[in-house]
């Protein structure tokens, strides 16, 4: 991985925090896995433990409500580690990771996972900070979410997105996660009628504009003005 083309990570990503040192150690623990669009890499409630470092792609994070229906809770793209849960509590997975087109990435079993975290600091300082980043994010909706209309909450979730996964080689503003409207819905916690709505709102008004599972951000300023000034 190392080199003059080496890729550029997202800087909250775990490969991103890495210097190319530790990025080397990293990514020298596992091998290389294949997924194709579609294909499950962690299933909710199995016992696996492995850890998965993405370096191409993108997957979503889904898992089952009380009532049987799914929830996308987050999307995850090149350079983030998955799994880390299990990989280090041991315990069954939490939810279901399922590629997204295809995706490569390094899988490393759990033995030499915990091992490197032991001995090298850097590394566990890292995952720490990934793993906290990502219960921040979680919490941060549930608190921005509350007493919120669909429209702001849709608006929050569009910024998020448009920011932390602008997709390479598009005009600014593209997302790169290929949502469809009944996943942003799962992800803003509302129904698919009520984001249909927020986003003809946000359309009308020359803020977005959206294809099939494309959505172009026009205006951040106004977006975020209606995602935190509307509240």
């Amino acid at each position: 991985m190392g080199g003059d083309h080496e890729p550029r990570w997202p800087e909250s990503s775990l490969l991103g925090r890495l210097d190319p040192a530790d990025r080397s150690t990293v990514l020298g623990l596992g091998g290389p896995v294949r997924y194709r669009g579609g294909e499950a890499l962690l299933r909710e409630g199995e016992t696996s433990d492995f850890v998965l470092i993405l370096l191409g792609g993108m997957a979503k994070v889904t898992a089952h409500a009380q009532d049987g229906r799914e929830a996308l809770l987050a999307v995850r793209m090149a350079g983030d580690l998955i799994g880390e849960f299990a990989g280090i509590d041991g315990k069954p997975r939490a939810a279901t990771i399922t590629a997204c087109g295809s995706l490569l990435a390094r899988r490393v079993a759990r033995a030499p996972f915990l091992a490197c975290l032991k001995t090298n600091p850097r590394v566990a300082i890292a995952v720490n900070e990934v793993v906290v980043g990502k219960m921040r994010t979680a919490t941060g909706r549930i608190v921005d979410f509350a007493g919120c209309d669909v429209l702001i909450r849709l608006a929050r979730m569009l910024r998020y997105l448009a920011v932390t996964y602008p997709k390479p080689g598009a005009p600014a503003g593209v997302i790169s996660v290929p949502l469809s409207q009944a996943e942003l819905a799962t992800l803003v916690g509302a129904s698919d009628s009520a984001v249909g709505k927020a986003l003809r709102t946000l359309r009308d008004t020359g803020v977005i504009s959206t294809r099939y599972r494309t959505i172009g951000v026009h205006d951040l300023s106004a977006l975020s003005e209606i995602a935190f000034d509307g509240s």
